[in-house]
C-alpha cells in the first residue's frame, strides 16, 4: 500500500518559462534586473549609462526619470542626441545654451494667455529701446491676437526661453531660432503653429517661443520630457556651435574666471555641489585635481569669494567647506540682483536716479500699505504669469512688489497709483475696525461706520470714506462665504464675539495674500487738468491724508496736489478765500463724479445705439454687466439694460462683479454710491 503523502502528481498548466526570451534564448540574470528596474522606474539604461557614464563630470549616469517621461514626440531623437552629446566628449566642445520651458494649461475664458503674450511685446526690448514684434516660421510681424484665438479651445501651451550664452556674437538671432525650431519639426515629425519674440533688454540676448499644444492633426501635442529638457537644448548647441564654432579652450578659461567672481549661481557652484556631497574639498596640490579638465585656481578664486558671503571657510590651508545652503543662497543673490537691475531700468527710463538705500524688495507680502506710481513691471521667470511690479512710493522709497500668479493678468498698467497692502500674521485691521465698530450689540452697520470715518475719527488711506466703508463689506462678504459672519440685510450685520479671532484662523487657512487697490489710472500730470473726480481730490478733500515725503514721488505728489488746487479754482469747483487759503464744497468729490458720470455717460449709451440712465439713491439697476471703463473717478461697470428696453447704466465697479462680465446683475443703489448686488435671473409674477 503506498503512502499517500509520498506521492508525486503532476498538474499541468500552462507552457512557459520566465527564465527565457521568446526566441528560446536563456534570460540573463542582468537582463532580468535591467527589466525589472525599467518596469519601476522607467526605460531601461542604455549601454553608456550602464558603464557608469555621468552626464555632469566623470561617474555620474543621466538623470532617471518615470516612464511618463518617455511619452511623447521626440524620444527617440532625445535618445539619439544624448548619446551623441556623450560620444563627443571634450574633443568638439558645444556652445553653451540655456533652454527654460514650461508647459501651461490654458483654462477656458481665461486671459493670462493674452497678458503674457502683452507683455512680451511690451517696450524697451529692442535693441534700440522700441517695443517688441512677434513673427513667426513664415513672417516678420506676426498677429498675436489671431494666434491666440486659434489656440483658445487648446488644453496646454509650451513656452520656452532660448538663450545662448554667446547670443551678442549672432548676427541674426531670429534666424537662428528659427533654425532651432525647424530642427525640433522634424526630430516630432509635426509641423508647429508658434510665434516668436526677441529681447535685447538684458546683459545676454535671447527669444521666447510660444508653441500651441495641437499638431499638424489637429490632436493635443505631447512632447516628450527629454526632448524638452535635453533634446532641443543639444539641439540649440549644435546650431549655434555651427554659426560660431566649437568653443575654445581660451574662451571656456575666460568665461570661468569670470564666474569666480559671480554673484550668482554658477557651473563652478554646480560642481561642488554635485560631485563634493561631503562639501569638504582638499585642494591642496598632492591631493589630485577635482575635474581634469578644470584648473584648480578656478575653484581656489570661487571658494575665495564665496568666503566673503559666509558661504565657505578654509578650514586649514588648501582645505574648504562650504554651506548646504550655497546654492538656495546664490540664487536669491540672483535673483536679488536682476530685481535691482529692473529698478536701475525703470528709474532710468524717466530720467531719474535714487540712492540704492532707498530700494525696498517684498517677497510675498509687505507690513504696512504702499503706495506709490508703478514705473516698471517684470515676469519673475518670464515664462509664468508671477509679476513683480516696481513702485514709486510716496515714502521716498522704491518698492519691488512680487504679485501672485493669479493677479498678473488684472497688473495694473504702467503710471498708475496703487495701494499695496498684505496679510500678516495677525488680525487684520479691518476686522478690528469692524468689531470696535459693532461692540456689544453683534450687529456692524455699515451707515454707523461711514459716520465715524467723515466725522474724522479714524485714519483713511486714500482719503474717501466710502471706498472705506466698502472694503470692510468687501470683507464681510468674504468671511460670510466662509460661515463667519451673517448678512441680515445691506446695513445690518451679525457678528460672532469671537469674530476677530476667527477670522485670522481663516486668514491663516488661506496663507498670506497680497492685494492692489489701483487709487488712479491716471498719472499726476493728467490728474491736475481732469474735469473728474481724481485721487489727488480724494487726498485733498481728506481728513487724514496719506503721509507724503520730501523727496521722490511723494515731492511729485505734493507739487500736483498744489497744481490741482488752481485747476479747481479755474474749472469753477473752488474758490479763494480772503485768506488766500482754497475753499470748496464737501461734497467737492461727489459732484466731479456724478458731473463725469453725466458727460461721459451719453456719449458711450449712444455708441451702443442705447440711452443713459443714471441711477440715484435707493433706486434699482439690473442688466447685463458687459464690461468695465476706467474714468478719471475710478473704475467703473457696465450695465447694459437687455429685458426689452435699451437702457445703458455707469455704477462704481466692486471687486464682487470680477467674474461676473456677461451675466445678469442686479443692485439698489445705497447712500455714499455703495450697491447692494445679488445676480442672476429671479423669478416673478409678470403684470
Amino acid at each position: 500500500m503506498s503512502d499517500e503523502a509520498s506521492d508525486f502528481r503532476i498538474r499541468t498548466g500552462r507552457i512557459g518559462n520566465r527564465g527565457t526570451r521568446a526566441g528560446g534564448r536563456p534570460r540573463s540574470f542582468i537582463d532580468q534586473v535591467l527589466k525589472a528596474s525599467a518596469k519601476a522606474n522607467g526605460a531601461a539604461l542604455t549601454p553608456a549609462q550602464f558603464s557608469n557614464r555621468r552626464r555632469r563630470g566623470p561617474g555620474a549616469v543621466w538623470p532617471r526619470k518615470g516612464k511618463c517621461s518617455r511619452i511623447g514626440r521626440g524620444q527617440a531623437a532625445a535618445d539619439r542626441l544624448k548619446r551623441a552629446a556623450e560620444g563627443k566628449g571634450l574633443g568638439t566642445r558645444l556652445r553653451r545654451v540655456i533652454v527654460k520651458a514650461r508647459i501651461v494649461k490654458l483654462n477656458v475664458g481665461s486671459k493670462r494667455a493674452d497678458a503674457h503674450l502683452r507683455y512680451l511685446q511690451r517696450d524697451g526690448t529692442t535693441r534700440d529701446g522700441a517695443r517688441g514684434t512677434l513673427y513667426g516660421p513664415g513672417t516678420d510681424t506676426a498677429d498675436g491676437r489671431e494666434f491666440l484665438d486659434c489656440g483658445r479651445d487648446d488644453r496646454h501651451q509650451f513656452r520656452f526661453i532660448v538663450a545662448p550664452e554667446d547670443s551678442d556674437r549672432l548676427q541674426d538671432l531670429r534666424g537662428f531660432t528659427r533654425d532651432v525650431l525647424r530642427q525640433m519639426e522634424e526630430d516630432l515629425g509635426t509641423k508647429l503653429d508658434w510665434v516668436a519674440i526677441d529681447h535685447f533688454n538684458t546683459g545676454h540676448p535671447h527669444s521666447h517661443v510660444v508653441i500651441r499644444g495641437k499638431d499638424d492633426l489637429g490632436k493635443d501635442l505631447i512632447i516628450a520630457q527629454d526632448y524638452i529638457t535635453d533634446g532641443l537644448r543639444i539641439r540649440a548647441q549644435e546650431r549655434v556651435t555651427l554659426s560660431l564654432g566649437p568653443e575654445t579652450d581660451l574662451e571656456l578659461r575666460g568665461k570661468l574666471e569670470a564666474e569666480m567672481t559671480a554673484e550668482r549661481f554658477t557651473r563652478l557652484d554646480r560642481i561642488l555641489v554635485e560631485e563634493v556631497p561631503s562639501r569638504r574639498l582638499d585642494l591642496r596640490p598632492d591631493a589630485g585635481q577635482l575635474r581634469a579638465d578644470l584648473d584648480q585656481t578656478l575653484f581656489i578664486g570661487r571658494l575665495g569669494n564665496l568666503e566673503r558671503y559666509g558661504l565657505a571657510t578654509q578650514t586649514e590651508p588648501g582645505v574648504w567647506s562650504f554651506s548646504e545652503r550655497l546654492e538656495p543662497t546664490l540664487r536669491e543673490l540672483g535673483e536679488r540682483g536682476d530685481i535691482i537691475k529692473a529698478i536701475n531700468r525703470s528709474l532710468a527710463e524717466r530720467g531719474e536716479q535714487r540712492a540704492l538705500g532707498s530700494y525696498v524688495l517684498h517677497s510675498a507680502t509687505t507690513p504696512e500699505p504702499i503706495v506709490g506710481q508703478v514705473i516698471g513691471k517684470r515676469l519673475d521667470d518670464e515664462l509664468g504669469e508671477r509679476i513683480g511690479l516696481v513702485i514709486d512710493g510716496v515714502d521716498g522709497r522704491v518698492h519691488h512688489m512680487a504679485l501672485a500668479e493669479a493677479s498678473s493678468s488684472e497688473a495694473p498698467a504702467m503710471g498708475s497709483i496703487v495701494q499695496i497692502s498684505g496679510t500678516s500674521a495677525g488680525p487684520r485691521a479691518s476686522d478690528r475696525n469692524i468689531a470696535e465698530v459693532a461692540g456689544g450689540s453683534g450687529v456692524y452697520l455699515p451707515s454707523v461706520h461711514r459716520a465715524l470715518a467723515e466725522s474724522g475719527a479714524v485714519r483713511i488711506a486714500g482719503g474717501d470714506s466710502d471706498s472705506y466703508v466698502r472694503s470692510h463689506v468687501r470683507r464681510l462678504e468674504a468671511l460670510r462665504r466662509a460661515g463667519i459672519v451673517e448678512r441680515i440685510d445691506a446695513d445690518h450685520w451679525r457678528i460672532p464675539q469671537d469674530f476677530v479671532s476667527r477670522a485670522a484662523d481663516y486668514d491663516a487657512r488661506r496663507g498670506a495674500q497680497t492685494s492692489v487697490r489701483i487709487l488712479a489710472t491716471l498719472d499726476l500730470e493728467q490728474q491736475i487738468a481732469s474735469a473728474g473726480a481724481t485721487w489727488l481730490d480724494r487726498e485733498l478733500a481728506s481728513r487724514q491724508r496719506t503721509p507724503l515725503t520730501e523727496t521722490g514721488f511723494g515731492q511729485q505728489v505734493r507739487q500736483a496736489m498744489e497744481q490741482r488746487k488752481g485747476a479747481l479754482v479755474e474749472q469753477g469747483h473752488a474758490w479763494r478765500a480772503p485768506d488766500g487759503g482754497i475753499r470748496a464744497p464737501r461734497d467737492l468729490v461727489a459732484r466731479l463724479e456724478q458731473q463725469e458720470i453725466s458727460r461721459v455717460g451719453p456719449q458711450m449709451a449712444a455708441a451702443r445705439g442705447r440711452t443713459f440712465q443714471q441711477a440715484g439713491v435707493d433706486e434699482r439697476v439690473s442688466g447685463t454687466l458687459v464690461g468695465a471703463t476706467n474714468l478719471a473717478s475710478g473704475r467703473f461697470a457696465m450695465i447694459e439694460n437687455g429685458d426689452g428696453g435699451l437702457g445703458f447704466s455707469l455704477v462704481p465697479w466692486q471687486s464682487v462683479l470680477d467674474q461676473r462680465i456677461g451675466q445678469h446683475i442686479t443692485g439698489i443703489v445705497r447712500d455714499g454710491g455703495s450697491i447692494d448686488w445679488s445676480f442672476g435671473r429671479k423669478r416673478s409674477l409678470g403684470l
